[in-house]
């Protein structure tokens, strides 16, 4: 199998194999089912065709930093009314910071994968 000339960013899973290398496909397949409900991994449009699935975990991803900047931006103005002590709500707002930032880190993860799969016009 030819070696592709994508080149690998920091943004790149460790837990998908290099683009070219042996199997790289299926390791980006698994890394990919793993990012989206467990209800679409059976559906076989997903399975046969990582592109489409690499896709689809950009969209869930997106939506999720969508969800966690909502609960991040709402957080001191509603939890309160939660009746959670203060130390509970700081607490809350770094995670939901947090939140923010790794799953901005995952969806440069998921372009970086998907950008490689359309190159090679990959499907299974």
């Amino acid at each position: 199998m030819p070696l592709t000339t994508t080149r690998i960013t920091p943004d790149w899973p460790c837990q998908v194999k290099t683009p070219g290398s042996y199997d790289w496909e299926r390791s980006a397949a698994k890394w990919l089912r793993d990012l989206i409900p467990a209800r679409y991994a059976s559906y076989p449009a997903l399975i046969r065709h990582p592109v489409l699935l690499a896709r689809h975990a950009q969209i869930q991803v997106q939506q999720e930093i969508r969800v966690a900047r909502t609960a991040l931006q709402t957080a001191r103005a509603e939890l309160p009314m939660l009746g959670l002590p203060e130390s509970v709500i700081e607490h809350t707002i770094k995670m939901y910071a947090a939140e923010v930032l790794q799953l901005q880190h995952i969806a440069r993860s998921v372009r970086a994968v998907s950008e490689a799969l359309a190159g090679r016009g990959t499907s299974r």
